[in-house]
């Protein structure tokens, strides 16, 4: 089995700054893909942004610029630094990862159980 577990949340002040961990843990061969994703209550779970094992980022437009994400493949972990936060950035946030538990080339995905931000005016 795997698991993902986020840490990193909590309540700033608009301005400020948070980062976030996700640390991947059981039983795999390898990890590609890993991302941030994060929800707000009533809307949909969007994607913030993500890394393949190779380094290669994406992001969504309103944290370009603001948001980095990163991972350290010996950890099995992503990051996601976030400064510059503003009240519209609150959400939980999720990670996921593209694990490979054999040598064989099929993946699954799985999320982590989230980590609230809430971001104060």
């Amino acid at each position: 089995q795997v698991q993902l577990v986020e840490s990193g949340g909590g309540l700033v002040q608009a301005g400020e700054s948070l980062r976030l961990s996700c640390a991947a843990s059981g039983n795999f061969f390898s990890i590609n893909a890993m991302g941030w994703y994060r929800q707000a209550p009533g809307k949909q779970r969007e994607l913030v942004a993500d890394v393949t094992s190779g380094g290669s980022t994406k992001y969504e437009d309103s944290v370009k610029g603001r948001f980095t994400i990163s991972r350290d493949n010996a950890k099995n972990t992503v990051y996601l630094q976030m400064n510059s936060l503003k009240p519209e950035d609150t959400a939980v946030y999720y990670c996921n990862a593209n694990v490979r538990r054999t040598i064989l080339p099929i993946e699954d995905l799985y999320w982590g159980l989230g980590t609230q931000v809430t971001v104060s005016s």
